[in-house]
């Protein structure tokens, strides 16, 4: 019995060391955010530190130690931390905002107020003072769940001092969306030290799992109870002034417009959100980086736009990727049927309110009008999706969603669908330590002209270990399933995809870890025969010094239904009910981002369907910290094929220059030459954030209709269209 209770007594023990926690004092002075550590209140009560390392081994602790500080009075939440360096050699490689952390100093705060490890917020900041934020979701066990879109006002500063960094962060709290009776939040720090080559973490987290997990959270505990949140109104307006030549239309002089909008965000009890849009206008978003397509099915691109952000996963996190629901891209974004092009599509306006009921439920609406348009054969159309999510154990979910779009047509169109719906409920399932992972979902369509087989269900489930990973996926997608609102990349399939990702790790080798890997995807028709089938054999190895190298065998079964042309240059196609086997390699070779010079290049060559092809793909970075960053993308492909006449070959490439002037005032040029689609576009954007969260933007674009077979018209030829935007937004904070 003594035995027993000793170890019961251990066990308690242990377990009271390995949950962290940080206490947040209230601040009985007033707060000045200069990067300097002046105000009393930060000497009086202890620190987190004992920061551990997750790279490049996950076993030590931190050679060089941080030092986190909390406190807080009625309306802000105040961080201070002090990083203890080697020297003051920082790599800062831009002064633009929501910079990556990856390849330069920085550390990032992750708060989960509600603390139910699938959603956290993301604040973060350089010796410089720049600051990065941004929203978390699917407990930080995807990239997929990783945005730096969202913005908000905060307030953060730097210096840097002696062989350490100081930084201070000012938090309102009216930004953060929490329920007051709630005095503890969970809370973990990540940090990436580039002079010692490490990067670390407060709460201990396993390399096998990613940085900003959430299973891996502490506690940040308020001495008092917090009081109730003063209003969040925020009034967002916008005007824009633009000239524009479209070459393509049937008027093709000059046109000059002008607009004017705005968004409407405001704090509806404690922890939802209602957000107002009018008339919105994305003009400033970055293009979309074109890439070489050699599938036979839809691309899919991320949604870069601020208003679909926050609160998104509560809508667009249901099925999978490729059989997605609800897809943001679908409002406001159409493909223009003469160039193939995406162009914005007029949004009237619309409303959404989302987040948290309490620490179990979490629901969203969202209602948007777009503008119907004759010439891009676009119904006016309204979409309405809404969802409602209820955490279950400790960090599992159930969630169900409906969506609905209603399309008007004119009179004269009224062949075409009225509307199309779906309904369905997903399963995100996760052990508290998230060993085990993953989703079950089932979705059914509705349409006016019912087909048969009208769903879509999956399963994946992910087992994490200390060095392996196992993954089973498998998906059914029926033949009526149709999701107008969604993404689905092919209908009428049933797909199985098993991988198994094995690590050799060392602390002490140049080679910091290693090791196979292999995945295996299988593509039905169901009760037909099979059309595709892949199977991969890979080998990494990562250096204790971010070098990387990954090389592939790789065998494919492409059973074609329909003809294809297989270099997507429009050149002659294969037979449609035709079986291809073929077998080719690819390499990649990965440098260290950290260095002022870097590349990503990846080879691959072999056959290919019924010949050879040979490609390289990857980037090219230069920077010049912290005021000019240079990457170039690029994309080559031969195609030596025997049902083509010739040789056929193609050519992306991709050079972006960012110049960042200041704190507040950057310039990005992206120019891209894409011999597959023809064209080269030109996409210059100048910003000047003139007060927090406020901006001047220049946006200045050109498509180019370009012909490689063509020498007068190989890299520019005859003019698309052109514009020249300027764009003004202001942050009223009420």
């Amino acid at each position: 019995m003594k035995t027993l209770l000793l170890i019961f007594f251990l066990f308690l023990t242990f377990q009271s060391i390995g949950q962290k926690a940080i206490r947040v004092a209230h601040a009985d002075e007033v707060m000045n955010i200069d990067g300097y550590l002046d105000e009393s209140v930060w000497d009086k009560y202890s620190y987190a530190d004992s920061f551990y390392q997750y790279f490049p081994v996950d076993s030590t602790q931190a050679v060089y130690q941080s030092e986190v500080r909390m406190v807080f009075d009625e309306k802000h939440l105040y961080i201070s931390v002090v990083c203890h360096s080697a020297g003051d050699d920082y790599t800062t490689p831009t002064l633009k905002r929501d910079y990556r952390a990856g390849g330069n100093d920085n550390i990032t705060f992750l708060i989960d107020p509600i603390g139910n490890g699938n959603n956290a917020y993301m604040f973060g900041t350089n010796p410089l003072g720049i600051k990065r934020e941004g929203l978390l979701t699917q407990g930080g066990t995807s990239l997929n769940g990783f945005s730096t879109s969202w913005d908000q006002k905060w307030y953060a500063a730097a210096s840097i001092q002696e062989n350490k960094w100081v930084a201070e962060l000012k938090i309102p709290f009216k930004i953060l969306q929490f329920d007051e009776i709630n005095d503890t939040w969970k809370f973990n720090v990540y940090r990436f030290d580039m002079q010692e080559n490490e990067r670390t973490t407060w709460v201990r987290i396993p390399s096998s799992q990613f940085i900003f997990n959430l299973s891996f959270m502490g506690d940040m505990t308020f001495d008092r109870p917090l009081k109730s949140k003063s209003s969040n109104t925020v009034i967002i307006p916008y005007v824009t002034s633009s000239v524009v030549k479209d070459n393509e239309a049937i008027d093709t002089d000059y046109k000059l417009k002008a607009n004017a909008g705005g968004d409407i965000k405001m704090n509806v009890g404690t922890g939802l959100k209602l957000d107002l849009t009018l008339n919105p206008d994305f003009s400033q978003v970055e293009v979309d980086r074109q890439i070489t397509n050699l599938d036979r099915f839809e691309l899919f691109f991320p949604e870069r736009r601020q208003f679909f952000i926050e609160n998104n996963d509560l809508f667009s996190n249901h099925g999978f990727r490729e059989v997605n629901p609800f897809f943001s891209r679908r409002i406001g974004i159409v493909e223009d049927p003469s160039t193939g092009f995406n162009v914005q599509n007029t949004i009237y306006g619309g409303a959404r309110i989302s987040g948290s009921l309490n620490e179990q439920w979490r629901v969203g609406l969202m209602t948007m009008q777009t503008a119907g348009d004759e010439q891009l054969e676009v119904a006016s159309s309204n979409f309405t999706v809404a969802s409602i999510q209820r955490s279950i154990f400790k960090k599992s979910n159930l969630s169900f969603i409906a969506v609905n779009k209603q399309n008007f047509w004119e009179e004269s169109s009224n062949n075409q669908p009225v509307f199309n719906r779906i309904i369905g409920s997903d399963l995100n399932f996760a052990t508290e330590s998230n060993a085990w992972s993953g989703k079950l979902f089932a979705h059914y369509s509705i349409n006016e002209n019912q087909l048969k087989q009208p769903f879509a269900t999956g399963l994946f489930t992910e087992r994490i270990m200390e060095n392996a990973r196992f993954r089973w996926k498998h998906v059914y997608i029926g033949e009526g399933y149709e999701a107008q609102t969604g993404f689905v990349r092919r209908n009428d399939i049933a797909q199985f995809t098993p991988s198994f990702d094995y690590l050799f790790k060392s602390a002490t080798s140049y080679v910091n870890q290693h090791g196979p890997s292999v995945t295996f995807n299988s593509i039905w028709k169901p009760f037909v025969r099979q059309t595709d089938q892949k199977f991969s054999l890979n080998y990494q190895v990562q250096t204790i010094y971010n070098y990387r190298f990954n090389a592939g065998l790789h065998r494919e079964i492409v059973f074609l239904s329909d003809a294809f042309d297989p270099t997507g240059t429009d050149a002659p196609t294969l037979a449609p009910n035709s079986l291809h086997i073929f077998s080719y390699f690819t390499v990649q070779f990965r440098s260290d981002s950290s260095r002022p010079y870097s590349y990503v290049i990846r080879p691959t060559f072999g056959r290919y369907y019924n010949g050879a092809r040979f490609g390289v793909n990857g980037n090219l970075r230069f920077f010049r910290q912290p005021y000019v960053d240079i990457r170039l993308n690029y994309n080559y492909n031969y195609f030596d094929l025997p049902h083509t006449a010739n040789v056929i070959q193609t050519l992306l490439i991709g050079p972006r220059i960012d110049l960042t002037f200041s704190k507040s005032f950057f310039l990005t040029t992206f120019i891209q030459y894409n011999s597959q689609s023809k064209n080269t576009n030109i996409n210059a954007r100048l910003q000047w954030r003139f007060a927090p969260v406020s901006d001047l933007f220049v946006v200045y674009t050109d498509n180019y209709f370009t012909d490689p077979t063509d020498p007068a018209s190989r890299f520019i030829g005859d003019l698309r269209n052109r514009s020249l935007v300027v764009k003004a937004s202001y942050w009223f904070g009420l």
